[in-house]
């Protein structure tokens, strides 16, 4: 079995690591830190941590203001709050290109058992949309840490979308890069385009399928700005795509991937993440499960497609 870490465990070192090599770099809170594991960075760097409070529009207001200061802010809280924010995300941040880092954790089924008013599904469609922000997606703890640190030196507003604990290795000590997915896995049958916890998962599928199909796997991990040219290399020798991503399959991942080939190469796509949410769960994958996004579950829906 992979090995699994915590997203959030992984966030909250890699941010002391970054406070220790960047005097600039500051950490904003929403009241949530022990959860999101920000509290490391506060142990070490007490003068550069803020606490806002629970009130993201403040705390996006607040991160704003410290760019514009010349500072490089971090602002955390859980996803879908994050996303009460909109408006100042879209508005502050957003159409003045300012150097904010955002970095939302718990999203998608992660916050498992808080019910759906604690998970978050439409956040990557929600950022996406806006003008100037990179929208990031780790697939893993090594992810995490190596784009989180990519984000923070590269200059202008990031949205970094992480789970809450249960991260399977997907990368040992490849050299990732902030906007080129990674391939994985070739194939011609199907290929898997994923990002997330979704990547692990696909890799997966494709090992339960070999034998039966040629899979292909890619970590697209960096939603906006999307990697055009990869994907049209995997259009051209594959004979169906399909998307794996924790999120909406209305404005996500998946949504991307299809506006590009609409555009460019077309052919079939099979976009598979949520319609429908309501639930809570004692268990992460159980609740995947229920939703068709679990390796089983994928596995019989591309076989039925086929």
């Amino acid at each position: 079995m992979a090995t699994v870490k915590s997203f959030r465990e992984i966030f909250g070192k890699t941010l002391v690591e970054i406070g220790k090599e960047n005097e600039d770099v500051v950490l904003l809170d929403a009241d949530v830190k022990s959860s999101t594991k920000t509290v490391y960075f506060e142990r070490v760097f007490p003068n550069r941590f803020f606490q806002i409070g629970i009130s993201e529009q403040d705390l996006i207001s607040t991160a704003a203001g410290f760019a514009i200061a010349g500072k490089i802010p971090i602002a955390s809280a859980f996803a879908v709050f994050m996303m009460r924010a909109w408006e100042q995300i879209r508005n502050t941040i957003a159409r003045d290109n300012l150097n904010v880092k955002l970095v939302a954790t718990h999203s998608g089924f992660s916050d498992f058992m808080d019910g759906s008013s604690h998970q978050s599904f439409e956040d990557i469609a929600l950022m996406r949309v806006l003008p100037n922000i990179g929208v990031v997606v780790p697939a893993d703890g090594y992810s995490t840490k190596a784009l989180l640190k990519q984000i923070v030196e590269k200059e202008g507003p990031f949205y970094m979308r992480l789970g809450r604990d249960y991260a399977k290795k997907v990368y040992e000590d490849e050299e990732l890069k902030l906007g080129k997915a990674e391939i994985l896995r070739e194939g011609e049958d199907v290929f898997l385009i994923a990002c997330g916890f979704m990547v692990s998962a696909a890799l997966e599928v494709a090992e339960k399928l070999k034998g039966k199909l040629s899979i292909g796997v890619a970590d697209f991990h960096t939603i906006k700005p999307f990697d055009e040219k990869n994907l049209l290399k995997i259009a051209k020798k594959s004979n169906l795509i399909v998307t794996l991503e924790e999120h909406s399959i209305y404005g996500g991942l998946g949504s991307a991937v299809a506006e590009i080939l609409s555009e460019k190469m077309p052919m079939r796509v099979l976009r598979i993440g949520t319609t429908d949410f309501g639930r809570s769960s004692r268990d992460y994958l159980s609740l995947l499960d229920v939703y068709g996004l679990s390796v089983d579950k994928i596995t019989k829906r591309i076989l039925e497609v086929v």
